[in-house]
């Protein structure tokens, strides 16, 4: 069984962990409305995507 020659340090064991956390979604504004969406999804305020009309979004007044 292996076992550690040397104790692991804080910062050593700290860097080790940032990489497993958790990271912001990532939203981007669409082109028509501007509104910010998921990348590569339909526009939820326009139902575009692709600069094409892809479902039908009713408007609530």
């Amino acid at each position: 069984m292996a076992v550690p020659k040397r104790k692991t340090s804080k910062s050593k064991s700290s860097s080790r962990k940032a990489q497993n956390m958790k990271k912001p979604i990532a939203r981007a504004s669409t082109s028509q409305s501007g509104a910010p969406a998921l990348p590569h999804r339909v526009c939820p305020s326009t139902g575009t995507y692709k600069g094409r009309q892809v479902i039908s979004v009713e408007v609530s007044e």
